[in-house]
């Protein structure tokens, strides 16, 4: 495979990477001594009801209560978190006098915590902030410190510094984004995930092998993302399909939860077509945002072929393809073991499966295009090219 070339314009890139994390079986016994860090005497702990009923939530509670910590907490966040949501927490932050936020549970949790975070200092409409409108020149660093701590292996929110959430002026998912909103802290404790279904974990899995694979071939350079997204797809193909099976494997549940980290932290560089679709088909169709990553993936993977022939050739290998075939043959391969670890897992092969009506496509189409991932796709797509897309995986 021939090398890639090293960009001449820009001749100055700026780069940035994450933040500090607790890794590890166990690791939930470091919360207070983060919170200590910080300087934390009153954390909010966001987080939803799924999570306090698996027990989730009373285990960080009596680590808080046996270091003498005290927490308020507003579990009122939805599976796909909205704008009532955050304000509801923002309330219940400002009541209880919080000077930080523990934010526990999946992606929905972790970016409700964070807009919680800029809300408790900064001016709404979260609109203001959207990230596809500049909104980030907007964002402050007078916010109070986060605490991420993840129950799923998907999002990699505990280590982004973006925070994703469905606006009421627009009934757009919307994402807004900015260094300052990067938690100050992660645990990382695959235990947490030890209780996850298997299509629970099958639909995050999806979302951390898509944000690195959209990262990997996004347009713009990036090689630190590149390097880590590289790895994070390697992750997930020798790990995610023993995470569904064997839902206690410790090793595996550790594996993907790096790999969801570094999806994270790769997608810094960009994002791509899918999850435009994805972004759309939630608040329209109410499909769960890994699953609908996952469905679209090989729909875009296969447009995306031609102009990301020797990346998707990578993407092959790092998924366990040895076969030493061209480039042109490993990356079509790419294609065909997404199709395969989709299957594998129980990933239903078209939109139509799960729930999307067809008469709704145009309007999804119409949303993906507002939304600012497809802008960094490696070939440019139009709102018909999205509609294309979104009737093949139907």
């Amino acid at each position: 495979m021939k090398p890639f070339d090293i960009p001449t314009e820009p001749r100055v890139i700026e780069m940035a990477w994450p933040t500090r994390i607790v890794l590890g079986a166990g690791a939930l016994q470091r919360l207070p001594a983060q919170t200590q860090r910080l300087k934390m005497k009153r954390p909010l702990l966001v987080t939803d009801a799924g999570v306090v009923k698996a027990g989730l939530a009373s285990k960080v509670l009596e680590v808080m209560k046996t270091a003498g910590l005290d927490c308020a907490v507003f579990d009122g966040v939805e599976p796909n978190p909205t704008e009532k949501d955050v304000f509801a927490g923002l309330e219940v932050y400002r009541r209880n006098d919080c000077d930080g936020i523990i934010a526990l549970g999946g992606g929905s949790a972790l970016d409700a915590g964070k807009l919680v975070q800029l809300l408790s200092t900064h001016e709404p409409p979260l609109s203001r902030y959207d990230d596809a409108t500049g909104g980030d020149q907007f964002v402050r660093d007078d916010v109070p410190p986060l605490i991420a701590i993840p129950t799923t292996a998907g999002t990699g929110s505990e280590v982004g510094r973006s925070g994703v959430v469905t606006l009421e002026d627009t009934g757009r998912k919307t994402v807004i984004f900015s260094p300052h909103l990067l938690p100050r802290a992660a645990i990382v404790d695959p235990e947490l995930t030890l209780g996850l279904p298997p299509g629970v974990t099958a639909a995050t899995g999806m979302d951390a092998f898509t944000h690195c694979l959209e990262a990997y071939v996004a347009s713009g350079f990036h090689p630190l993302a590149d390097a880590v997204a590289i790895d994070g797809i390697h992750r997930v193909g020798r790990s995610l399909m023993t995470a569904v099976r064997e839902g206690t494997n410790l090793a595996a549940r550790t594996d993907m939860m790096v790999a969801a980290m570094e999806g994270a932290m790769a997608f810094q560089k960009g994002l791509g077509a899918c999850h435009s679709l994805a972004h759309a088909l939630t608040p329209i169709s109410g499909v769960h945002h890994g699953l609908a990553n996952a469905v679209v993936l090989p729909v875009v993977m296969e447009f995306n072929r031609a102009t990301s022939t020797a990346r998707l050739a990578r993407v092959a290998v790092a998924m366990g393809d040895s076969s030493n075939a061209r480039e042109e043959v490993l990356a079509s391969n790419a294609i065909d073991r997404v199709r395969k670890l989709n299957a594998a897992i129980g990933i239903p092969a078209r939109l139509r499966d799960v729930g999307v009506r067809e008469e709704d496509l145009p309007r999804i189409a119409d949303k993906a295009f507002q939304d600012a991932c497809h802008q960094c796709n490696p070939r440019k797509v139009t709102e018909a090219d999205l509609l294309a897309l979104a009737k093949e995986a139907w």
